[in-house]
């Protein structure tokens, strides 16, 4: 089970550092990534993170202001948002998936597996 926190409303310019808490299954061994899915828009992929944490993928939208993290003793994946736009406004979605052990980033959502339910996050201008 996936279980994504931390969303709220928060001013343009703003930060905010969305958690992802997995338990039930052994989820250390698997990529994670982070979506989002804007009212009306499709689900569209924002980070990724292999297993261990030494490799990370970003979409263009969001490089170099957000960082996505990993913490595998405490089962739990980070999304660090900093410099928010409005346009970040969205439901953000955590995942796990890939082959395990993997080094593997993957991007596209057909290649996660487990999905959390999402965290509402609202930029205002």
């Amino acid at each position: 089970q996936l279980q994504a926190s931390g969303g709220g409303l928060v001013q343009a310019g703003g930060s905010l550092r969305l958690s992802c808490a997995v338990s039930g299954r052994t989820y250390n061994k698997y990529g994670m990534g982070w979506f989002r899915q804007a009212l009306g828009k499709e689900r569209e992929f924002v980070a990724a993170i292999t297993w261990s944490g030494s490799d990370t993928l970003y979409s263009d939208s969001v490089k170099g202001r957000f960082t996505i993290s990993r913490d595998n003793a405490k089962n739990t994946v980070y999304l660090q948002m900093n410099s928010l736009k409005p346009e970040d406004t969205a439901v953000y979605y955590c995942a796990a998936g890939g082959n395990p052990w993997s080094t593997e980033l993957h991007a596209t959502n057909d290649k996660y597996s487990y999905w959390g339910q999402g965290t509402l996050v609202t930029v205002s201008s």
